[in-house]
């Protein structure tokens, strides 16, 4: 705190000379225009929209009060409806895309929305692990819901409206027979009660009956966000459940019983663990609260609309709870692979099996329940010497404190049926500092640094730089970053107790030092952008699903180009992604990895009704890709199946009718026609069979 003190004293002393000129520079802007706030959309008078009162004997009434947050700038505060997240732990916002035009409203599972798409179970409302190495989280505390990183609300992901008109979204779609059928629903109401204060809800209901035997899934998360962007304070608050049920069917007893044509039905395939009744149960709950207020180091005037352009300084706090539950369940149970290899003779050897090997506490069945809860909080303060988009724009510094709990049964507490509970207390500390030159250069670096408690000696150092040119008005951008991060292992990657797993052993900490570059046309929808990765010490999960930690280090490249072409109505977009690691043993990756989505576009009725119709594939090379383990909700690197080779392809068509969206989609269209059969992302896991899919997104804004 003596060190925030100075700083603001410094600042406070650099300005003291500049604040009489800058106060009546801006005095006398204000008397050149009568029109005090510009063409703020929230200014209105008396009369027809935009219209002056004719009457001037009447009393004009008040002027409705604008948007004056340092978060916006003027460009931002024109559109009629805008949405964002917060950045981290950092006192700024990324604004993000609403969701009203066609652009990927074809793509159902989420999971699919990001360069390539993951690795996955196949069906809606399971588990995924994007294909792309560099695009995977290291930041999931409750690591068993990691793999439903695509689904859950976390504070990094929730939707912060501003609207100028009540806004409610309803989007619904199924596919399938009735007893197999797929449901996504959702439900969106965001509504400002003033131009600096608003609130939104949404709730989404997504899952399967299972085209598969016991695939059963339901995945329903809610959010529910209020959001004060002031002058000088604001806020940001809310609460958010995330609540996944999964029977989990353990993947195919063998690869023939989807390559061959044997069984007619998807529901007749045999699954490892389907005569177990395993099922996996998940329960979140978080509330949190970020509010900052703003000090302005020069007098502010009544033609300022924000603090952003004054010399500043912010000071804020931060609260998250978050308690994380799993339970898993089964019962013991064989599953027979009726062609597990060829005899002498070559005919077929039937066998049987069980998934897992161990059963440590009971050994008929299986209730594993495990518990996390995260207490933080975070007090920083965020300097502005000039203004927030200059050279140098803000330097943030804080200091925080994450209080953890885990729960789980130890053997010598198993017959009393009390939970083991462990504390941990984590504190850091983090800094970061960035600015701007105009619209040429962004730049920006960051530091964290864990000095003591659960994870000390944890650091993270990281930098970023953004040039950009223009060529006929049209930007040219290139980006480059750097990051260093050594990580403690989560907690239970250290210490499991359960019926199939157990395990209490220190692992090392990782270190991960990275590199990144980008170069980008938006004009032209053309990116490319390479990665360099050196990890070591890396903590996985061996063949036999077991947690390891590889005893050198793993290089890894990544290579990844998207560009869309357009001829008239044609589109061409193609994404593909290249990848190389030293040791697939540790981190398995394809050589390549592509999505193409060609189709054409046009106006039925000019302005009303607008079309799309096209195909969408995606595909990647042979490699051994991981499998999914249920009982530890994790993806493991197995060594017997490769898995690849085959296009996946889905016909679809859009339109957009004034405010509604629909599509009608045919999912796996090539199915029985070209590939080789084996239609698999995750080992084990096939994709879902030919299914035909429609749904409908419609917008109010009254």
């Amino acid at each position: 705190m003596l060190l925030c003190g100075c700083l603001l004293m410094g600042i406070g002393s650099a300005f003291a000379q500049r604040f009489d000129a800058s106060t009546l520079q801006r005095a006398q802007r204000n008397g050149q225009n009568t029109n005090l706030y510009g063409s703020n959309p929230y200014e209105q008078v008396d009369g027809e929209e935009g219209e002056m009162p004719q009457d001037t004997t009447m009393k004009e009434k008040r002027i409705k009060k604008p948007l004056e947050s340092y978060f916006f700038d003027d460009s931002v505060r024109a559109l009629p409806n805008f949405r964002w997240n917060m950045e981290g732990k950092f006192n700024r916002v990324n604004l993000i895309e609403m969701d009203t035009t066609l652009t990927d409203f074809r793509i159902d599972y989420p999971f699919y929305l990001e360069d390539v798409g993951d690795i996955s179970q196949g069906a809606l409302g399971q588990s995924s692990m994007p294909i792309n190495y560099f695009r995977r989280s290291q930041e999931f505390d409750f690591t068993f819901a990691q793999p439903y990183d695509a689904y859950v609300y976390k504070l990094e992901n929730i939707p912060f409206y501003n609207v100028k008109k009540p806004m409610t979204r309803l989007h619904y779609i199924e596919s399938g027979q009735k007893r197999f059928r797929e449901e996504n629903f959702a439900i969106m109401h965001a509504q400002n009660v003033s131009p600096t204060t608003g609130f939104n809800l949404e709730y989404k209901a997504r899952g399967t009956r299972g085209q598969y035997d016991w695939q059963r899934t339901k995945n329903h998360t809610l959010s529910v966000a209020v959001n004060h962007t002031g002058r000088r304070y604001s806020v940001h608050a809310g609460y958010y459940n995330n609540h996944i049920e999964q029977q989990e069917n353990g993947g195919v007893v063998g690869e023939w019983a989807i390559a061959d044509t044997t069984f007619q039905m998807s529901s007749g395939v045999p699954m490892k663990l389907a005569s177990s009744k395993a099922e996996n149960t998940y329960r979140n709950n978080g509330f949190y609260l970020v509010q900052t207020y703003g000090i302005p180091l020069q007098r502010m005037t009544d033609s300022d609309f924000s603090m952003a352009d004054l010399s500043a300084v912010y000071i804020g706090h931060a609260f998250e709870y978050s308690a994380w539950s799993k339970t898993y369940e089964d019962i013991r149970a064989e599953y027979t692979n009726e062609r597990d290899h060829r005899d002498e003779n070559g005919d077929f050897v039937s066998t049987k099996g069980e998934y897992y090997k161990d059963w440590y506490i009971n050994p008929e069945q299986t209730r594993d329940s495990l518990y996390e809860r995260r207490i933080s909080n975070r007090f920083f303060v965020q300097a502005q010497p000039w203004d927030r988009n200059g050279v140098l724009g803000t330097l943030d510094a804080g200091v925080g404190i994450n209080m953890h709990t885990y729960s789980q049964f130890a053997m010598e507490d198993y017959l009393s049926g009390e939970y083991q509970k462990v504390k941990k207390t984590d504190y850091y500390l983090y800094g970061k500092i960035d600015g701007k030159i105009k619209k040429y250069v962004n730049w920006d670096a960051n530091v964290e640094f864990h000095p003591s408690g659960y994870r000390g000696g944890d650091l993270t150092v990281g930098g970023n730089l953004a040039l950009t040119g223009y060529v006929s008005g049209r930007p040219l951008i290139l980006e480059g970053g750097f990051s260093m991060e050594r990580r403690t292992p989560g907690y239970w990657q250290e210490n499991l107790f359960s019926n199939h797993y157990m395990w209490s052993a220190p692992l090392s900490k990782e270190t991960e030092t990275r590199f990144e570059v980008k170069f980008s046309i938006p004009s032209r929808a053309f990116e490319v952008g390479a990665w360099q990765s050196v990890l070591s010490d890396a903590v996985y999960y061996g063949s036999d699903a077991h947690v390891a930690q590889f005893d050198g280090e793993v290089s890894l490249t990544g290579v990844y180009l998207r560009k869309d072409f357009r001829f008239g109505g044609f589109h061409l977009d193609n994404r593909v992604l290249l990848q190389w690691s030293t040791e697939q043993e540790v981190v398995p990756v394809p050589l390549a990895a592509a999505y193409l989505s060609w189709y054409y576009e046009f106006w039925v009725v000019r302005d009303v009704l607008r079309l799309q119709l096209g195909l969408d594939g995606r595909y990647n090379t042979k490699y051994y890709a991981p499998s999914y383990n249920p009982a530890l909700s994790v993806y493991y690197n197995q060594r017997e199946i490769e898995v690849g080779e085959y296009p996946y392809v889905d016909a679809f068509v859009m339109a957009k009718w004034k405010r509604m969206r629909i599509f009608l989609k045919y999912q796996h269209l090539n199915k029985d026609l070209f590939g080789s059969g084996a239609y698999f992302s995750a080992a084990g896991h096939p994709m879902n069979p030919g299914m035909f899919k429609m749904g409908i997104s419609w917008g109010f804004y009254d």
